[in-house]
């Protein structure tokens, strides 16, 4: 027992160092827009360059960046895994964070965060990529994985014009690609045609589509579903409470369609958040996820 515990004493003062408290390690990485292409109607794609070599990833990751105004941002990765020396990224003009990035040229400094994965892309002999418009950008580089690894795979690319679309002509084998723009077929009401029993469908596109996929998706054990939201899912169902700061005393309306988080936000926009979707858990204040949890009651107190 005294062995452990010089053991585990030592292990304390080497984690503590000198004595003082831990240092926190910034894990910032430091990027410059190397070049930037209007990839289609309202979206821009940037490349950012590291200061040397970068983080791996894998087809689903995403980034934090960081914008001029301080506003946090995720978006996904869209290029060549293999590059070391640069990101890509593809944003379409749709807020005040996205104008940001639209405004960014080449030269201009820009911090991130990550790479991080909330969307994992595992092979199976057969997959179905369902994307739509913007959407196009975490499934982009797992359709050229498919395609390396040989797999029967098919992507169904909708959205609301072609010109809408980014990345038409690079997407691989058109045989393997049906693309369906609203204004020439309609908007699609089979998603999950070419679903296969014991396959794998990867969805990413707006909640409307995602509602769709979800819904049309076979009760199979075999298949497997992946989906990632671009933007949070609306409030449904909600009822309004009454959110109070404990340290600063303020006391804020929180209507039924909104969250916590988009009220605590519009007075302390340093509140950290990541994904909004509820499992990232960056917006915890105390057992509360302030993307998605409500009170029980008609108001919630937090420690902000």
């Amino acid at each position: 027992m005294r062995l452990l515990a010089a053991l585990a004493g030592g292990y304390r003062a080497l984690a503590r160092g000198d004595g003082r408290d831990p240092v926190r390690v910034d894990r910032t990485l430091r990027t410059v827009v190397a070049d930037r292409a209007v990839v289609a109607d309202g979206v821009v794609a940037l490349r950012l360059a590291g200061l040397g070599p970068l983080p791996v990833w894998q087809p689903g990751c995403h980034l934090d960046v960081e914008l001029p105004s301080g506003r946090r941002r995720q978006y996904s990765l869209t290029g060549d895994p293999a590059d070391r020396h640069s990101y890509r990224i593809a944003v379409r003009l749709v807020g005040p964070g996205s104008a940001e990035v639209h405004e960014l040229r080449p030269g201009a400094r820009v911090a991130v965060r990550g790479p991080r994965n909330a969307f994992p892309f595992v092979t199976r002999p057969r997959m179905l990529f369902v994307a739509g418009g913007i959407g196009i950008t975490p499934i982009a580089p797992m359709v050229r994985a498919a395609a390396r690894s040989g797999v029967d795979w098919h992507l169904l690319y909708t959205g609301r014009t072609r010109a809408s679309m980014p990345f038409l002509d690079s997407l691989g084998s058109p045989s393997r690609i049906t693309v369906h723009a609203d204004d020439e077929h309609g908007v699609p009401t089979d998603l999950l045609a070419r679903a296969a029993p014991g396959g794998a469908v990867y969805a990413c596109g707006p909640p409307p589509m995602l509602d769709a996929v979800r819904a049309a998706f076979p009760a199979s054990p075999a298949t497997a579903l992946h989906v990632e939201r671009f933007s949070p899912p609306p409030v449904v169902g909600g009822r309004p409470f009454r959110l109070v700061l404990a340290r600063s005393g303020a006391v804020l309306d929180v209507p039924a369609d909104r969250t916590a988080l988009d009220v605590v936000r519009e007075v302390r926009p340093d509140v950290a958040y990541s994904c909004r979707q509820g499992f990232c858990g960056t917006c915890r204040i105390g057992e509360h996820l302030l993307c998605t949890d409500r009170p029980a009651g008609d108001r919630l107190v937090l420690d902000l």
